[in-house]
């Protein structure tokens, strides 16, 4: 079970997310509620990004009879919670790290699938003509501090050299004239790959198409218990049992029994939280110098990101507490006021007016995980997206769709993301071991 407190699970409990005031509703039709008794081929745990991906592909591509599952609303979880960054990368890892790791070929071909996830995302919104509010151009990785900037340049020089992507060294003065000034801005990277969006557009989207496709969406349903019988499994829910004979988790930073040990064990939920102050006013825009629509985040291990709304709301998230007491919250959100008041001096003085949170998934390789249980081949996953799968996430739920239909081998997911989530030690301990590597990541950012 999770460490983290109860209100973090109540599907019944809203967001409290900008997105959830302003996405258009749900299509009529698309969330069938809670389910009854049924049966199908394939039974999907998780209706975020990957999940609402899969039933759609499964359902449009392949013919298949498709069951989602998710325990609030659609997209309640990290789909319709987080900051609306599509970019690379879904890992923990430096590009070096991914080359020594997994040698050049494979973090070529991994990177390759990440930059077109990032353009599948804004193909999939113009062929079905779903308004995501698209922003900017790329990313702006910042310097936070003058330290940082060498490290910028030598990324610079891998994406150049070994990915063939095109990422350009700004130095702070140009940044400053031509982007945005603050006290942690010393220089930057560009990166033009991805864009910014409104998460909870595209997610909605998803369900629509994938319900207009013939998959059956019911939100409201959190399994609560899953056995085997035979060869089908038995998905239970306060109102029904899904019999599936093959199923797919995508529960992401949610994942907990009675999903399988392999899974609930060998991730660890990470929470994230996000402010947004009211609309900025022309003053206001030009005391910190901002020009720009393009998502931006800083090179904090514990970083902050950032963007501008179409609105001209500002939108400042950073990593979350421990417990997800709802007073550790409301001191989540004092912190984070003060700290986007220091970073932009001329706005400290700037309300906020939303203040939400939810959970990142990390794992201890570091990367996302995709494929299907070594001890049982009719149990498919996708998760561990390390707090950046609004591209990551869709393209891996196609590719589990391309898997299951039979239009994909396993030989065709990247190593790097191959294979179940690493097996992490006494899975008890995973509070301390997020305390312990949060306090270390304190100390290198100061």
């Amino acid at each position: 079970m999770s460490w983290y407190h109860a209100t973090m699970y109540d599907a019944g409990r809203p967001a409290g997310s900008l997105w959830e005031e302003t996405a258009p509703a749900l299509a009529d039709g698309a969330d069938l509620g809670p389910n009854g008794e049924d049966v199908c081929d394939i039974a999907i745990i998780g209706g975020g990004f990957t999940g609402l991906s899969c039933a759609l592909h499964l359902a449009r591509d392949s013919g298949a009879d498709v069951r989602l599952l998710e325990a609030g609303p659609l997209a309640w979880g990290a789909s319709g919670r987080n900051g609306g960054f599509c970019i690379l990368q879904p890992t923990g890892l430096s590009y070096d790290s991914m080359i020594s790791r997994y040698g050049e070929a494979e973090a070529k071909r991994f990177v390759a699938s990440q930059v077109e996830a990032t353009r599948f995302v804004r193909a999939f919104a113009e062929d079905e003509k779903i308004d995501i509010e698209p922003q900017g151009e790329g990313e702006l990785h910042v310097a936070h501090a003058p330290s940082r900037y060498a490290g910028l340049a030598h990324e610079r020089d891998v994406l150049n050299r070994t990915f063939g992507i095109a990422a350009r060294l700004i130095p702070r003065e140009e940044v400053a004239a031509e982007w945005y000034d603050s006290s942690e801005q010393f220089g930057a990277l560009h990166v033009p790959v991805g864009f910014g969006l409104h998460p909870l557009r595209l997610a909605r989207g998803l369900a629509a198409v994938a319900a207009r496709s013939g998959a059956k969406l019911h939100g409201g349903s959190p399994v609560i218990r899953w056995e085997k019988e035979g060869r089908l499994h038995r998905l239970a829910t306060p109102t029904g049992t899904i019999r599936a004979s093959r199923v797919v988790v995508a529960t992401n930073g949610f994942t907990r029994p009675p999903a399988p040990p392999a899974l609930a064990e060998n991730v660890i939920p990470v929470l994230s939280n996000i402010v947004v102050t009211r609309p900025l006013t022309d003053g206001e825009l030009a005391a910190q110098n901002w020009r720009t629509e393009t998502p931006c985040a800083n090179t904090r291990n514990l970083l902050f990101y950032y963007r501008l709304l179409p609105d001209r709301r500002f939108l400042f998230g950073a990593r979350g507490d421990l417990t997800g007491r709802p007073k550790d919250g409301l001191r989540m959100r004092r912190f984070m006021e003060r700290r986007l008041g220091e970073v932009f001096p001329g706005w400290a003085h700037v309300e906020t007016t939303h203040s939400w949170r939810g959970f990142v998934c990390m794992a201890a390789r570091l990367t996302p995980s995709i494929g299907a249980l070594p001890d049982d081949g009719s149990v498919f996953f996708a998760l561990g997206y390390h707090g950046n799968g609004v591209a990551a996430a869709p393209w891996a739920g196609r590719l589990l769709a391309q898997l299951i239909g039979g239009k994909a081998e396993f030989s065709d997911i990247p190593a790097l993301v191959r294979g179940p989530p690493a097996r992490i030690p006494f899975p008890v301990l995973r509070r301390w071991y997020l305390r312990g590597a949060l306090g270390y990541y304190r100390l290198m950012d100061i």
